[in-house]
């Protein structure tokens, strides 16, 4: 995932801050509880195609 790009991507309900999950290939927002998918290389950045996280997962972060 290129640095540049997770420095402007924003989570496009919340407008917050993204994590870059490098084992699961994804971009978290933890605000929303959401986690948008990379798929060969590129981000999908739309909320019907993140996946839910579950408490756990946010309390991890």
């Amino acid at each position: 995932m290129n640095t540049k790009l997770l420095d402007i991507l924003v989570c496009p309900v919340t407008k917050g801050r993204l994590i870059y999950d490098k084992n699961k290939q994804e971009l978290i927002s933890r605000s929303a509880r959401l986690a948008y998918p990379i798929i060969d290389g590129k981000p999908v950045m739309l909320e019907n195609e993140a996946r839910v996280l579950t408490q756990e997962e946010v309390e991890k972060l």
